[in-house]
């Protein structure tokens, strides 16, 4: 199957790329020459859309593409979501498939669970990621463990998706980052797009897979815009993408982050460095294959994540680079993440809670000394 993917790859380092705005893009779907290559993806006819688009086309073309994919949650229906990523489906494939539902997370997440025992393949949507916590029960007792404690009678093909992140001045508890919540949980797939084009290829392949997937999305992306292919594309949901190749030092980083560090790496470069620069994707399993081969090139690691510093991804991202790549490391592990304290109202306050690219800056100086 990954021969028919469109992929963001990392792996096949060889390959040519192109400029999106400041995202560079790899296409390593076949392996003809790179001229070849080269040609085809820049024949690729593209449209427009903004991130919350590109979420909801993925969307359609999997429920038009198979029967059984569905969606419930609250307001998904005839109102289109929260952002509006369900926008229209209700009436195109009508109020059974887009379920609208009442303000109770752990019952439609567990109903959502048991339509995926009995062979469907639902995407449950959270109004926020941080009402998810009401399910968690379901989502960690039931969605992660029984395929396991089934003996292997069950899968669980289910989609778990929604807003979630520091937004402008939505408070503690929506504000919430669910990802460290989640990571310890055995049998959950997790994955945090980024820009318009993953958001696509993510979601789509999130619904074909076997495994319960949450999908990490940011409320302050959904207004990005960018050119994805017409052709269908489907994305690995275990595979890095390299943003920016480099040779000082490996930058991991993901979600809104990735443009935090994009920015600070236009001040860094006018500063003589050169960082390479990773949006790890997938959050459980990390693709250590790619984070490997930039660590073997730059010997350097700085983190940047939005997610809180104790029991964060950084900190299981940190441990699994000593343990498996200790010996390439020529400095310390940097690792800059969000404040241990509830996300305050207070807008100026907001912001020292969460990594600003002059911190990115001064890490990476700090670390390249």
């Amino acid at each position: 199957m990954a021969a028919a993917f469109l992929q963001t790859s990392a792996l096949v380092s060889s390959s040519p790329s192109t400029s999106i705005g400041s995202e560079r893009l790899r296409f390593a779907s076949f392996k003809p020459s790179p001229d070849v290559k080269y040609l085809k993806f820049l024949s690729l006819q593209r449209h427009e859309l903004l991130l919350f688009e590109a979420l909801q086309e993925g969307l359609d073309e999997e429920m038009e593409r198979d029967s059984r994919v569905c969606v419930m949650g609250e307001d998904v229906g005839h109102y289109g979501g929260s952002y509006k990523v369900t926008k229209g489906l209700a009436t195109k494939y009508g109020d059974l498939r887009v379920l609208d539902t009442p303000i109770a997370e752990n019952s439609f997440t567990g109903m959502g669970i048991g339509a995926a025992m009995t062979g469907l393949r639902p995407i449950v949507e959270g109004m926020n990621m941080g009402f998810l916590l009401l399910a968690f029960n379901q989502i960690s007792n039931n969605c992660g463990m029984l395929h396991y404690t089934s003996g292997g009678q069950f899968t669980i093909p289910i989609v778990i998706r929604g807003p979630g992140g520091v937004g402008r001045q939505l408070g503690a508890e929506h504000s919430q980052r669910l990802e460290s919540y989640f990571q310890s949980v055995p049998g959950l797939q997790m994955v945090a797009c980024s820009t318009p084009y993953n958001a696509k290829g993510l979601m789509k392949a999130a619904i074909r897979s076997e495994n319960p997937v949450i999908l990490f999305e940011h409320v302050l992306l959904y207004n990005l815009k960018e050119r994805i292919p017409d052709e269908e594309y489907v994305l690995s949901l275990e595979e890095a993408e390299m943003v920016r190749p480099g040779t000082h030092i490996t930058i991991l980083t993901y979600s809104r982050m990735r443009y935090h560090v994009m920015q600070a790496a236009k001040t860094l470069v006018n500063k003589g460095y050169d960082p390479e620069v990773i949006d790890i994707r997938s959050l459980k399993p990390f693709d250590l294959h790619t984070i490997g081969e930039s660590v073997k090139k730059t010997h350097r690691v700085l983190i940047v994540e939005e997610c809180m510093r104790t029991g964060g991804i950084g900190a299981s991202l940190r441990a699994a680079i000593i343990e498996n790549f200790w010996d390439y490391l020529d400095a310390p592990i940097g690792c800059l993440s969000s404040q241990d304290v509830p996300t305050p109202y207070a807008g100026t306050l907001e912001d020292w809670t969460v990594v600003q690219p002059p911190q990115i800056v001064a890490a990476v100086e700090q670390l390249c000394q």
